[in-house]
């Protein structure tokens, strides 16, 4: 399956080692979607419905997803604003590290001390958004009737881009058969609509940036660009860390 399933399934088993630093940045997603949407009802909130979607598949507990959006509308809940650091790492790496806070001046302090002693260099906003496009993400598990050549078919007047099959490595060691599709930015709202009138059960719907000339990094350039990567997700306003790494 070569080297970038072997990393992928390593992230993965890391991640699940890290329970107690996902299901807070699940949860701060959870509060952001429930106050911007106005609603604690995922019915009439779909960017709740999508937040919750995602922190099932990380398997977290409902008490927290109920905890997460009673936050949203207590008296004194904190103002999280979403805001993206555009990086330059070594061997012609770059990141987009996107992060949720209530304080604008501890966060980039914090990311920035990372970047600075990881090789990284912080670079102006907006630097990278030539180089990578921002697209509607969608996984969902493979089943043994579906036909993707007819799937893509169906999804193009909804703004499907591309469709691909792949392994997707599980908690309990084994490896699963998923569809993973992309859409432009616009077409989130429609493609998933249409994933849901067809009955597909999605497993991960979000808005990501995809390098525009993904790059392959050598075993031993990966290891040292990673532990940058690892350290930006630590950061507990860092929600997501977007790489032009193959």
């Amino acid at each position: 399956m070569g080297r970038a399933f072997e990393y992928r399934k390593a992230a993965k088993m890391k991640r699940w080692g890290a329970m107690s630093r996902i299901f807070p940045k699940l949860g701060k997603s959870i509060t952001m979607a429930a106050k911007e949407g106005g609603s604690p009802d995922p019915d009439m909130n779909s960017k709740l419905r999508t937040a919750i979607l995602n922190a099932k598949a990380q398997n977290m507990p409902k008490d927290n997803i109920d905890a997460a959006i009673k936050r949203a509308f207590e008296k004194n809940a904190a103002d999280f604003k979403e805001i993206t650091y555009d990086i330059k790492a070594p061997f012609g790496v770059q990141i987009i590290a996107e992060c949720a806070t209530d304080n604008n001046t501890r966060t980039v302090a914090n990311v920035k001390a990372i970047v600075n002693k990881n090789g990284g260099e912080m670079l102006t906003s907006g630097s990278l958004s030539f180089m990578f496009t921002r697209k509607s993400l969608f996984t969902f598990d493979k089943t043994p009737d579906m036909d993707i050549e007819e799937l893509e078919l169906d999804l193009i007047d909804y703004g499907l881009e591309s469709i691909e099959e792949d392994i997707e490595p599980q908690e309990n060691g084994d490896d699963k058969a998923i569809v993973r599709i992309y859409g432009e930015f616009t077409s989130f709202g429609e493609l998933s609509k249409a994933l849901e009138e067809r009955g597909i059960e999605v497993t991960k719907a979000s808005l990501e940036y995809v390098a525009n000339a993904p790059i392959d990094l050598t075993d031993e350039q990966m290891e040292k660009v990673d532990i940058l990567i690892d350290k930006l997700e630590e950061d507990d306003d860092v929600q997501h860390v977007y790489t032009n790494i193959n």
